[in-house]
């Protein structure tokens, strides 16, 4: 059994339901075809033993555990709203709304499902980490996988091909989409759901993570009423969000928006919304030649992957109209580069592009439980600086608030650069090198912007470590 940070495996966890757990204070130790041992901290020992060979139709043995150690164990393991733990869990439908709507309520992005050669289980995204929250029997995984299939609209004769399908959740207290992707692999089928809020109230700029200045030059650059605004960052560090929030804040009844996405993750009233569908030619470059031909005022691409589709997001600004997008790279510097290397002319990136925004998700630390400690040079990547100003930093440590991970929720840091008549001329003229007049001008980095939020006790040096290279 895993005993780390007091987490336990989770085919035990199952053995019994998070009231059952609290109500006689123990936690399962190991068990085999027969028997199963809890740990507890009761001297009752023989009514204990009695009362829950009933309830598990097993032999029962106990060991002794302290009081504080089985609280931590409890605290960790079983969440009192849970779903059911239990061995005599009914695969049924209810069952996966109720792993759904656990995921949704505790805030997962993904729920994983997947299957190996003696076990499968049930991971959820949280935060940006995956945690495993369920083993489920081998011979009820593709019960449950083809319930998933005909919720999602897709074909559970067909096993061998990946497919793509959405599921809408509509109940009394949710009501939100799903995502759902399956894929074929060694031992059968994995499949993702992500998550999708129908409600977009909540994405508001002043909640991302901006400063004061940053938000106040972002907002600048988004009011023209034509260039090319891009956000860069990897995979899942919010950049759709960011443009979300963006949509809501310049979305009016006097312009015609209009967006090209893969997927759609929230849905905008207002906004004209196209899901992208590769299979039959509706890809990011032919839906923005018609968008050209809907006498658009905004246009959003989900992201610029290729030459054509940054060609066209070129011709869209150069003709009177504000273009949003996402590109992956490192750096908001780097956006220029990359534009040039898919063979964009240097006078048309500096001609059309408004502002280029790079961003990253970090985790905020447990506010309840974080510790102070004395920093030194040891802790950041070797080669890098540690600023002066720095004397202490926070680590993690783990409590009933954040369910011992020392971490609670995320924010985005930014780096932005906006394309004033210096960079203009810069870029025009093929001079990439910057660095220089960022320090200069004092333009805060995804690193320098880390550095603060270790200094404001926001963050740890962990979770930002690769942003802190010089």
């Amino acid at each position: 059994m895993k005993t780390s940070n007091f987490q336990i495996e989770t085919s035990l966890v199952q053995l019994i339901s998070p009231d059952q757990a609290y109500n006689y204070q123990i936690i399962p130790f190991k068990k085999d075809a027969n028997t199963v041992t809890f740990k507890t901290a009761s001297t009752e020992t023989v009514a204990l033993i009695q009362e829950l060979k009933i309830i598990l139709g097993k032999d029962v043995y106990l060991i002794n555990e302290t009081k504080e150690n089985i609280e931590q164990y409890l605290i960790k393991n079983y969440h009192r709203n849970n779903i059911q733990h239990s061995e005599s869990l009914q695969y049924t439908e209810d069952f996966l709304l109720k792993i759904i709507l656990e995921a949704k309520n505790i805030g997962s992005s993904d729920i994983h499902f997947e299957v190996f050669e003696h076990k499968s289980r049930v991971r959820f995204r949280i935060d940006g980490k995956l945690i495993e929250k369920y083993v489920i029997p081998i011979t009820e995984y593709p019960v449950i996988i083809n319930r998933i299939k005909i919720m999602a609209g897709m074909d559970i004769s067909e096993k061998r091909l990946p497919q793509d399908g959405r599921i809408t959740i509509d109940t009394s207290v949710s009501d939100f989409d799903i995502r759902v992707s399956a894929l074929p692999t060694l031992f059968g089928e994995k499949i993702v759901l992500r998550l999708l809020s129908k409600d977009s109230t909540n994405k508001q700029l002043e909640a991302l993570g901006f400063t004061t200045d940053e938000l106040k030059t972002y907002r600048e650059s988004i009011k023209k009423p034509n260039g090319i605004v891009l956000i860069s960052g990897p995979t899942g560090s919010g950049k759709t969000t960011t443009l979300y929030a963006t949509l809501k804040e310049i979305n009016n009844d006097n312009t015609n928006i209009l967006t090209i996405e893969d997927p759609i993750e929230y849905t905008l009233e207002g906004i004209n919304q196209v899901q992208l569908k590769e299979n039959i030619g509706l890809n990011f470059a032919s839906t923005l030649r018609t968008f050209l031909r809907q006498d658009p005022d905004i246009i959003m691409v989900g992201e610029i992957r290729d030459a054509e589709t940054a060609n066209i997001a070129i011709r869209a600004a150069l003709t009177g109209h504000l273009v949003l997008s996402t590109i992956h790279t490192n750096s908001a510097w780097s956006t220029v580069t990359r534009l040039i290397d898919m063979g964009i002319p240097s006078f048309l990136v500096a001609s059309t592009l408004n502002i280029s925004v790079a961003q990253r998700l970090v985790r905020k630390l447990c506010n309840h439980c974080k510790k102070e400690e004395a920093i030194s040079l040891s802790l950041f990547p070797k080669g890098s600086s540690m600023p002066e100003h720095l004397k202490f930093h926070y680590v993690s440590v783990g409590c009933e608030q954040c369910y011992y991970t020392g971490y609670n929720g995320r924010k985005a840091i930014y780096e932005i650069i906006p394309i004033n008549k210096y960079l203009l001329h810069q870029i025009k003229n093929n001079v990439l090198d910057i660095e220089a007049y960022l320090l200069k001008e004092k333009i805060p980095t995804l690193k320098s912007n880390a550095l603060e939020l270790i200094q404001k006790g926001e963050t740890s040096i962990e979770e930002v470590y690769t942003l802190l290279t010089d």
